[in-house]
């Protein structure tokens, strides 16, 4: 009767078993490898590199849309004619996925870092593959973080010169390109601080429609509190020829129309006239979808006077801005064919204008339209358009301001007055003061207030100092970390799991050292390592004997 013993005593490794079980679902010890990667397993690697980049660029890009928020939401609004902030699940989805893959990517380098076999599970693939595809930007310190395991494997390489030389001239190449980058960056911030023009005018569009709902006397009231120098609206004609204020086609989604008139809740807002207009109640709808998440700032008082908000003329808003002594502009919607007031809509507007009392040098009309007859007829009028056109087309039609998009402008075009909509973001604001941009409108007032000077600003000597010592640090460490990883390699031998295994095992006693070192022998021998003479030497054992085995 032969008698078997166990031939491998284990240590328990935990930790290298939940790594290797999450990413690969290998959770026995025999599962796991230390082979090569395989070709097809490299490739799912560098796809999961590539999906964590592109994420980590969508992040910046959607930190840089969240100025144009709420323009997204009115894009919504449009097309399903339900208020919501779409935002919200978009930016979850995103932040989830991030971190899924972020996870994911840990894993692999730690795999990569002891050694492991590189087996994504099939399950990971499939999310990976509904995660991409985004752009890519690559930073200075994640790839001087990774030279760290590119060292390390270039160290270990055993079959080493063409393995070493790829590894090598990829993370240099990589290196130098980030290295030279800010030879081709550019940025209106990067500029002599003694150059730098006087803060731009904040105009109020809406009034301040993030502490109170927008186009009513109470927004523009709390823009005013925030010192803005102009307020922005959008102006549309009842049917008996009374200019009001208000940014969508229906009443839907600013006033309580559905419960006033129930039956008319989904005609267009010029099809009322003024009577009608002013029993609607145009703030409770602010109270109660909180659109801006502002609503628990408020006081007791605010929440009573915007409850009580109605829809808001043309005439009331200009009185308040002559009062104040301050701009308005405004965007006149000219109403359908069949409305009666098709032809006179421009008479209309001039005659609310010149009723208010309000100084036409206070008033920035922006609509083409009969833009001559204006002229003639209000000589007074800030001439404004809100079309990118040529100079020569400008001064033709008498025109000295621009209303543009931000993203429109042209900062080459000094000789005239530019107002750029809509910015709500400090950064979005320091980049256009630095940019020699006169005004802004914006649906935060209150945010913008509290920059009195841009974000950052850097000369171009500084900004050389900064870019070049970075470049330098960044040289220094990642040559730091091939020379260390190196010099820790330096003298270490191969050694197979088993050899490993049994290192940790002569420590204790045990009556299966002898067997597993029998086991030992037979693997390397077979493998011409060296002969079984040579092996007990190096560990103090006698020669090779039959003890393990009894009959």
């Amino acid at each position: 009767m032969v008698k078997h013993q166990p031939l491998q005593v284990y240590e328990r490794q935990l930790c290298l078993s939940c790594i290797t079980g999450i990413y690969g679902c290998r959770w026995k010890r025999y599962q796991r490898s230390h082979d090569d990667t395989t070709k097809w397993e490299l490739l799912w690697s560098l796809i999961l590199l590539l999906t964590f980049c592109l994420l980590l660029v969508w992040f910046y890009f959607w930190w840089e849309a969240h100025n144009d928020y709420n323009e997204f939401n009115w894009f919504l609004y449009n097309r399903s004619g339900e208020w919501s902030d779409g935002t919200v699940p978009i930016l979850t989805t995103t932040a989830a996925g991030f971190t899924y893959i972020a996870f994911l990517m840990v894993l692999a380098l730690c795999h990569i870092a002891l050694g492991q076999q590189l087996n994504l599970h099939w399950l990971h693939k499939v999310l990976c593959q509904m995660c991409g595809p985004f752009l890519h930007i690559g930073a200075l310190a994640a790839v001087t973080a990774l030279s760290w395991i590119v060292a390390g494997q270039v160290a270990r390489a055993e079959k080493t010169y063409g393995y070493n030389l790829g590894c090598t001239r990829f993370l240099t190449l990589v290196l130098l390109g980030l290295y030279v980058v800010p030879l081709y960056i550019t940025s209106p911030c990067i500029m002599d601080p003694d150059t730098l023009k006087p803060r731009p005018d904040v105009i109020g569009h809406q009034g301040a429609p993030m502490l109170a709902p927008e186009n009513t006397l109470w927004s523009f009231q709390r823009a005013l509190q925030m010192n803005v120098t102009g307020l922005e609206a959008d102006v549309a004609i009842s049917v008996d020829g009374v200019p009001f204020l208000m940014h969508d086609l229906t009443l839907r989604r600013t006033t309580d129309v559905g419960k006033v008139f129930p039956d008319r809740q989904m005609d267009e807002a010029s099809r009322f006239n003024w009577t009608d207009l002013q029993q609607l109640n145009a703030g409770q709808w602010f109270l109660k979808d909180d659109p801006f998440w502002t609503v628990h700032t408020l006081a007791s008082r605010e929440i009573e006077l915007i409850a009580n908000q109605s829809v808001c003329s043309l005439e009331q808003l200009l009185k308040l801005a002559s009062y104040h002594n301050t701009t308005v502009v405004f965007r006149l919607r000219r109403p359908s064919p069949e409305h009666p007031c098709y032809h006179s809509w421009i008479n209309d507007t001039l005659q609310a204008v010149q009723q208010s009392g309000v100084s036409q040098s206070l008033v920035m009309w922006t609509p083409d339209e009969h833009r001559a007859q204006v002229r003639q007829l209000a000589p007074g009028l800030i001439q404004t358009s809100v079309e990118k056109r040529s100079p020569q087309s400008l001064q033709k039609d008498g025109i000295s301001r621009l209303l543009l998009r931000y993203n429109q402008a042209n900062f080459s075009e000094t000789h005239i007055n530019l107002t750029l909509y809509t910015v709500n973001e400090p950064w979005l604001y320091s980049v256009l003061w630095c940019s020699g941009v006169s005004s802004v409108s914006s649906e935060a007032p209150h945010i913008l207030q509290k920059v009195p000077y841009p974000i950052w600003l850097m000369s171009p000597s500084e900004y050389c100092l900064m870019w070049v010592s970075a470049d330098l640090i960044s040289f220094a460490v990642v040559i730091g970390i091939f020379i260390f990883q190196k010099y820790r390699t330096s003298g270490m031998r191969s050694y197979n799991p088993e050899q490993i295994m049994l290192s940790a095992a002569v420590r204790r006693s045990s009556p299966d050292i002898n067997v597993m070192k029998e086991k030992l022998i037979f693997s390397e021998v077979g493998n011409g390592v060296g002969s079984a003479d040579e092996l007990y030497g190096d560990n103090g054992y006698n020669y090779y004997t039959n003890q393990g085995i009894s009959q």
